[in-house]
C-alpha cells in the first residue's frame, strides 16, 4: 500500500481505517480540508523522531546543596536536593512550560518555534523525558 491521500475531511472520515492504518505503518497520510492539508501520524513515530532531532542540550550543575538543571535558550529550569530530584523537578517543569505554552504562549514571537518540543512534551511519559533529558544510561 502506497500513500494515502483523502480530499476532505468527509472521504477521509468514510475511510478513517485506512488513514489511521497507514499512519500506523509509518506511510504518509494526509487529510486535506479547505486550503489546509494535515498529517496523521503515529504518535510513537512522531515522539521518537522528535526526540532524535531535539536532543535536550540540558546543562546539569553541582551546587553545593544540591543540583540544578537548566536548557540553554528555554525559560526551563529546575533545582534538587540529590540529582534525581533535580531531574524531578525538570521533568514537572517542563510539563508546565508545555501547557503554558499551548495554553497562551504558542503566539508569542520568542515561544512559537518551540513547537517541536512542546510536542515531544506532550507525547512523551516521565520515564522517556527523563531518557531524552540526561540519556538512556544513567
Amino acid at each position: 500500500m502506497t500513500a494515502v491521500h483523502f480530499d476532505s475531511y468527509t472521504e477521509a472520515r468514510a475511510h478513517l481505517k485506512a488513514l489511521l492504518d497507514a499512519a500506523e505503518t509509518g506511510r504518509v497520510a494526509t487529510v486535506r480540508r479547505e486550503s489546509s492539508t494535515t498529517a496523521m501520524v503515529d504518535v510513537e513515530r512522531l515522539r521518537h523522531y522528535l526526540a532524535v532531532v531535539s536532543p535536550s542540550r540540558a546543562q546539569v550543575v553541582s551546587e553545593a546543596d544540591g543540583w540544578s538543571i537548566f536548557i540553554p535558550g528555554l525559560p526551563i529550569a529546575a533545582d534538587g536536593g540529590t540529582f534525581d530530584e533535580a531531574v524531578t523537578e525538570m521533568i514537572d517543569a517542563l510539563r508546565e512550560y508545555a501547557e503554558d505554552w499551548q495554553d497562551h504562549l504558542l503566539d508569542a514571537s520568542n515561544h512559537r518555534e518551540n513547537w517541536g518540543l512542546v510536542q515531544l512534551i506532550s507525547l512523551s511519559d516521565d520515564e522517556q523525558l527523563r531518557d531524552w533529558l540526561v540519556g538512556k544510561a544513567r
